[in-house]
Order: structure tokens, then sequence, then C-alpha cells
């Protein structure tokens, strides 16, 4: 074999191999769009999970598939009622609106960076439907801001979210205005 033919033999196994290479990568790294489920309409390329709702704790707290505790990351309702402490304000109308978003609708779950916190709950972004929970809560003065990182995909949003239910005297902003 001369040195010309042996020159396009590699060149040919090159770009087949950087071929190989590339398709392997995108088998891999398959990109699929989920459906856009969102009150700020956001598409989104990371795949959300399906799961089934049965139970909601009480306003960014929910058990789904029977037994996993999820805790919506980014967000904090009031609290209810322990046995040492009573109700915190708008704590039974977090619960009630939380309900009412989740109940008899489908529910997907988005992770972001962690996948458990400190109590061994899964933290994780919620759509019912076609709403954004941990958005909607916000937004509508149910929750509040409570980023913690790495967790922050959202945080943008969740502020802006934040201020419009402030300049808009919603929920909590309006009901316990001392508190927060």
């Amino acid at each position: 074999m001369d040195r010309s033919t042996k020159n396009k033999l590699c060149y040919l196994v090159a770009f087949l191999l950087v071929i190989f290479v590339f398709l392997f990568i995108l088998n891999r790294n398959k990109i699929t769009f989920a459906p856009t489920i969102s009150s700020i309409v956001t598409p989104t390329l990371l795949p959300k999970q399906l799961v089934k709702l049965s139970y909601v704790i009480d306003g960014d707290t929910i058990i789904v598939d029977g037994k996993k505790k999820v805790r919506y990351i980014g967000i904090n309702t009031p609290e209810l009622k322990t046995q040492i402490s009573p109700d915190e304000c708008f704590a039974r109308e977090a619960l009630d609106e939380n309900k009412k978003l989740l109940e008899n609708k489908q529910i997907f779950m988005e992770k972001d960076v962690s996948e458990v916190d400190k109590y061994n709950r899964l933290l994780r972004y919620v759509w019912a439907n076609n709403t954004f929970v941990n958005d909607y809560l916000i937004r509508n003065g149910f929750a509040k801001i409570d980023t913690y990182p790495p967790d922050t995909k959202y945080y943008l949003q969740f502020k802006q979210a934040q201020q419009e239910a402030k300049d808009n005297n919603r929920g909590l902003w309006r009901e316990c205005p001392l508190k927060y």
C-alpha cells in the first residue's frame, strides 16, 4: 500500500471515529421535550417524573406514590399547628390551595441538584396539569421564597413572582403584614 492510500485510509478511519463518537453522545444524552406546564409558560428540556398524589401534608409538602415525602424546592408556606405551636398566619389557606391545585390532577415532579433534604424528603419542583405549583403558590401569596443553593434553577422566576404578590397585596402579604 503506498503512502497516499495509507493517508486516505487514516483520514477515513478518523472521520468514521468522529461520526461514531458524535452519534454515541447524541444517543446517550437524548434530549426530549417534556410537556410545557408552568404558570409562566417556559419550555423545558429536562424530563419530569409522573407521580401519583397520595396525600397533601401542608402548603409545601406532599406524599406521592404511597410513601415518598416530597418538599417543594425554593418555597416555604406558613406552618400548620403542632403540639407546641398554633397555625401560623395563612397556613390553612396554603394547605387548602395546595390540595385544590393537586387533587385529581396529573402530577409531575422535576429534580434540581439535590435529591433529598436533611429530613430525607425528596426535593422537587411540582407541576399539576398545566400549573407550576411552586411558582403559583408564591405568585398568589400562599408561599414566600426560601431558596437554598445549589437548588436555584427557578430562583429568578420565584423572585419575580414574590414581588408581584407583594405589589398586588396577595394572600399572606395582605393577611399577615406583620409577619412578613
